[in-house]
């Protein structure tokens, strides 16, 4: 077997299969710096056959490839090494360290140092020294300026020159092409005994430059920050129990479906799976945002990161560490900072004209005042300005730097963003439907005229109750104490979707279910407050149990503020109208339409879209997924549905509705200062461009506005979130403190 196939064989081992013959790697690679690398990658990797898709996450200097099998893995490695990049797989990492970080601050202490110094001896030049003075003060500034272009500019130069050699550029290239010109251009004037010297200009674009990188490295790191946060969730590996009874210790890549574990109090759990053995409470804060442990027996399910508390379990593996709850969250984060915002697409457009037109608009300057004056060093100022100044730096982090951070702030309080787009049309939406069972109501009904049924036809209808997992039935099952729980013998079960669950006891048909179907009472026995299940047995009836389903706390406050901000609020629901117009009152007077099959939900958001309004979608159920994949935008709760989870565009994890106005206020404010961002970007190229171009603006002049756009951008994206949305979370939390999911219909 020779290298190639080697390499080949290494790169599929270390990829997963997301689809049938298709698979996806993610690549490290250093040197990514800006979005002109972004986009020599995409388009470079794309062109590669078989490759189907390429993504890059600047945060994480990451390249994820999606790519069709055929006879060998695609050259990743050797393509992005032509490019100019040097990477290697991802799960090759060590332990991450911060040295880049270390080396930037390194280096901006030097560029601020010698920036510092020289710019006082340039003081000393403007204020009029005579030729010897003003001759000593340049040679000083050259000696100063000299280490800080080997040690400082080196973070741009090495970078340039990668690209340059791989026969492409990127920023960093008119960067240093400004910085060496005009320092050398410096020691030439103060060789030759001239009276302007630019080493002011070339240090401090440099310190400038790198408060803007530093800042943007921070940002970037702090909000990837969450991403580790939840690798570090998922341990290192398991007990895995060998056919023999004995445990071995497994890293957490080699557990397989099917493995069994045991999980001591106090670890958490590697991979999804199902209780085998043991009870224990398990904390499942970081899944669904709840701060009360759950009590968890046999044949429970539990997912990848949750925490055993009080006591041992064995839990069979139902996914790898790669298909986990805690891998899935991690790929719906990183999916979210590497889509591509609509804003964002033109930015690249811009940003891959950037270089071409920055050094033939230099070359033209030159030119042009070279005609006008005849003067060389005059025009080699004016070109030294021009391509200093001229950056797109600011509009390159426009979109993404905001994107970002809005990513981070959403995720801290337990919301998923599956594309970068979702957040760009939710920030659109007019209107907002939600489904009432599970959504707007806890979802959990609780039956409640348990002391009016005889104890024989309770025990009765909860054996048959227990074998459906209709919310109706569990509810029924679980309200009976313990001392009741007597099975009755039958095996015959039937369960009627839609209906109800049937059984065959002592030759006698028992339906519980709907009103028609369980008695054959046509009455619907609706009721304002209630929901109904009829028990019966050959079409007469036994016993009427009424049930009620709580209003979540922050359904009333959080519809409230979306009301506030001008936005039509509907409910869709297929139960019946009582309930459904209970609810709809209870939450304003809400319009609402009842008895509705999934078919009929998509069809309504359909009609609505067809009038010009843009939709968010929250719902949490099989019933709901056609009308999530369907609407402008949906979201989703954690626990929804795993099809509700596949189609929403937006989950969170909080069950809580508080977690849908952060999001819509988030999105708004994002897309705020990312109009902010490019419209700042257009306005300081449209203005500094001519004015370089024109020979009014010096090189140090020229460094300084460069710098200064850039961080201003990132400045101003770090004001999202730090208003509105803070303050409305604070206050929906507040006021639920003393609610319970039992006050809705409370009177009754």
């Amino acid at each position: 077997m020779n290298q190639t196939d080697t390499a080949g064989e290494e790169l599929l081992l270390a990829s997963r299969e997301i689809d049938d013959d298709l698979f996806q790697t993610v690549l490290s690679a250093p040197g990514i710096k800006c979005a002109g690398c972004i986009d020599k990658i995409e388009s470079g990797i794309t062109k590669i056959p078989n490759v189907v898709r390429t993504r890059v996450n600047l945060s994480t200097k990451r390249v994820t490839v999606d790519w069709k099998k055929s006879n060998n893995a695609p050259p990743l490695i050797d393509a992005l090494g032509q490019l100019g990049f040097q990477a290697h797989l991802s799960n090759c990492d060590t332990k991450p360290s911060d040295n880049e970080l270390r080396t930037l601050i390194r280096a901006l202490a030097v560029a601020g140092f010698g920036a510092a110094n020289i710019m006082m001896l340039s003081v000393g030049v403007w204020a009029g020294a005579d030729e010897e003075t003003r001759t000593l003060f340049h040679w000083i500034s050259a000696f100063i300026a000299l280490p800080v272009m080997v040690f400082s500019g080196k973070i741009f130069f090495s970078s340039a020159w990668s690209a340059l050699k791989s026969g492409g550029t990127n920023m960093d290239v008119p960067i240093s092409a400004g910085v060496i010109i005009t320092f050398t251009m410096s020691l030439y004037d103060t060789i030759t005994g001239g009276q302007h010297a630019y080493f002011d200009a070339a240090t401090s674009l440099l310190f400038f430059l790198l408060i803007g990188r530093t800042l943007d490295y921070v940002v970037r790191a702090r909000a990837h920050s969450a991403i580790d946060g939840l690798r570090k969730l998922a341990p290192e590996g398991a007990a895995v129990i060998q056919p023999d009874g004995s445990t071995r210790y497994s890293p957490i890549e080699q557990i397989q479906p099917g493995m069994e574990m045991r999980i001591p109090a106090g670890a958490r759990i590697p991979v999804n799976g199902t209780i085998t053995d043991g009870r224990s409470d398990i904390d499942h804060s970081v899944i669904n945002g709840e701060s009360e442990p759950r009590s968890t027996h046999i044949g429970d399910t539990v997912l990848a990161g949750a925490l055993n508390l009080t006591g041992p379990i064995v839990i069979k593996a139902s996914s790898t560490s790669n298909t986990s709850f805690i891998s899935d969250m991690i790929r719906l984060m990183e999916s979210a900072e590497t889509s591509r915002h609509g804003y964002q697409r033109i930015a690249d457009r811009v940003s891959k004209l950037y270089t071409p037109v920055v050094h033939i608009g230099a070359v033209l300057a030159f030119l042009l005042w070279f005609l006008i004056d005849g003067n060389a060093h005059h025009a080699l100022t004016v070109a030294v300005s021009v391509l200093i100044i001229t950056c797109p730096c600011a509009l390159g982090l426009a979109t993404p730097m905001v994107q970002v951070i809005a990513a981070q702030r959403l995720y801290r309080n337990g919301i998923l963003i599956k594309g970068g787009t979702a957040l760009e049309k939710l920030a659109d939406i007019d209107s907002v439907i939600f489904d009432k069972t599970g959504t707007l109501t806890e979802g959990s009904p609780h039956l409640t005229n348990c002391g009016t049924v005889d104890e024989r036809t309770l025990r009765l209808a909860a054996s048959i109750a227990a074998h459906s997992s209709h919310p109706y039935s569990k509810a029924l099952a679980q309200s009976i104490p313990p001392p009741m729980q007597v099975q009755f013998k039958t095996n015959q079960f039937t369960e009627h979707p839609g209906d109800g669950i049937e059984s065959k006891i002592d030759g006698a048909v028992y339906r519980l279910g709907r009103a028609g179907w369980a008695s054959g009472d046509a009455e619907s026995r609706d009721h304002k407050h209630y929901s109904t299940v009829i028990f019966g047995v050959s079409g007469r009836t036994l016993a009427t149990f009424k049930f009620i389903d709580g209003l979540k706390p922050s359904a009333s406050d959080a519809l409230k503020e979306l009301k506030n901000n001008n936005l039509s609020i509907e409910i869709l629901s297929g139960d019946r109208k009582g309930p459904v117009a209970e609810v709809a009152a209870l939450l304003g007077g809400v319009p609402y339409f009842a008895n509705l099959r999934p078919q009929a939900k998509l069809a309504h958001i359909t009609k609505q879209a067809a009038r010009g309004h843009k939709v968010l979608m929250v719902g949490d159920g099989i019933n709901d997924a056609p009308a999530l994949a369907g609407a402008y935008v949906s979201m989703a709760p954690g626990n929804a549905a795993d099809i509700g989870r596949t189609a929403a565009d937006i989950i969170f994890l909080n069950n809580g509705l508080e977690a849908v106005t952060t999001t819509y206020l988030t999105a708004r404010n994002a897309k705020t200062l990312i109009r902010q961002n490019i419209a700042f970007a257009i306005l300081y190229n449209g203005v500094a461009i001519p004015l370089a171009f024109l020979g009014f603006i010096t090189p140090l002049i020229a460094a300084i506005a460069m710098s200064t756009s850039s961080i201003v951008v990132v400045l101003n994206s770090l004001r999202l979130g730090m208003g509105e949305q803070k303050q409305l979370v604070k206050t929906i939390k507040n006021k639920n403190v003393a609610r319970t999911p039992t006050q809705y219909h409370g009177a009754a």
